[in-house]
């Protein structure tokens, strides 16, 4: 039997989240609704700029691997943090939550801990504003062959592609996975990472991987197109398993030639941060265990619609009991 069910590789983030108005996106010149990439000094003026802020160990891909760990599954991280306040606050909340954080905070590192500024607007849109700092560093030196092997599921991180080191990282936990009878799959992350790496993208999901999870803009930019049943049709012909989320039209799953289309009831978000997040923790917990498809499906959702009813992009209520309560599990 293998230690883990599903290992994570991604952004090793600290989330600083607070409430804000349009106004004060547009006064501070932050770009409503998507995650920009910022540098250290534009981070210290925005974290200057934060009232009662809360603050959580973070990165999207880190996000769905603690959601699996609350859901009772043995799990681990691997990312890259530096070994000062940020980065030691890191390792512990990931390990208190029940997640094995894989590799100690770098002693001496030049870069700081990565941070990402999230404003709330009232409408539950986020605006994400991330100084990666010490996590983009992340490279192959930094994944064990063993760690990878000794894993069901490995879950990788789009926003990782921006240096070559993080797809050779990738790469590496993938094939340690695979060549000892795991799967392999990724977050597509966002769009505009999309068209930062597509080719390189195509590449990895057909070659590499056994499953994608993406939402709709990232599927149809991942093939230059609006039509999103194109879109999934050409996916699925180069992915065993491919999972879009569609927010409140549902989420539609193709594999082996069917489809399968779970439905969801609308809600207005109190914060999306980490809808996308929580919606894979349910959908791997369900593949982890051995469940259909459509029930992956449906445990997403119900993970997906509680961390969207609350600030903050990880669970506050127990998810196993609103997974009994669903009728999903025993």
């Amino acid at each position: 039997m293998k230690t883990y069910k599903v290992i994570g590789i991604g952004n090793a983030v600290v989330d600083v989240i607070t409430q804000s108005d349009d106004s004060f996106l547009a006064n501070m010149g932050i770009e409503k609704g998507i995650m920009q990439l910022i540098e250290k000094d534009r981070a210290e003026v925005l974290f200057g700029s934060m009232s009662e802020r809360t603050q959580a160990a973070g990165g999207s891909v880190a996000n769905s691997i603690a959601g699996i760990g609350a859901l009772g599954l043995r799990t681990a991280f691997i990312g890259r943090v530096k070994d000062d306040a940020l980065g030691l606050f890191y390792a512990k909340a990931m390990t208190d939550e029940g997640t094995d954080f894989v590799n100690a905070p770098v002693a001496g590192g030049e870069l700081p801990t990565s941070r990402s500024m999230i404003f709330v607007s009232p409408d539950g849109e986020r605006s994400m504003n991330t100084y990666l700092g010490i996590s983009a560093e992340l490279g192959p030196e930094d994944v064990s062959d063993e760690v990878g092997a000794d894993a069901e599921i490995v879950f990788l991180e789009g926003y990782l592609f921006d240096k070559d080191k993080g797809k050779e990282a990738f790469v590496k936990l993938a094939r340690a996975c695979r060549a000892n009878g795991g799967k392999a799959g990724i977050a597509i992350s966002d769009p505009f990472c999309v068209e930062r790496h597509r080719a390189d993208f195509l590449n990895l999901i057909e070659n590499e991987l056994d499953y994608v999870i993406g939402n709709e803009e990232e599927v149809k930019s991942l093939f230059e197109t609006d039509n999103l049943e194109a879109a999934l049709a050409k996916l699925s012909a180069i992915c065993p398993l491919a999972v879009c989320t569609r927010s409140g039209d549902g989420v539609s799953i193709m594999s082996g030639g069917a489809r399968i289309d779970v439905p969801v009831d609308k809600i207005v978000p109190v914060d999306a941060t980490g809808a996308g997040d929580q919606f894979a923790a349910g959908f791997l917990f369900g593949l982890a265990t051995g469940r259909d498809l459509e029930t992956c499906g449906q445990m997403g959702c119900v993970c997906a619609r509680e961390v969207i009813g609350h600030v903050g992009p990880r669970p506050k209520a127990n998810i196993s009991a609103l997974l009994r309560e669903a009728g999903l599990i025993a």
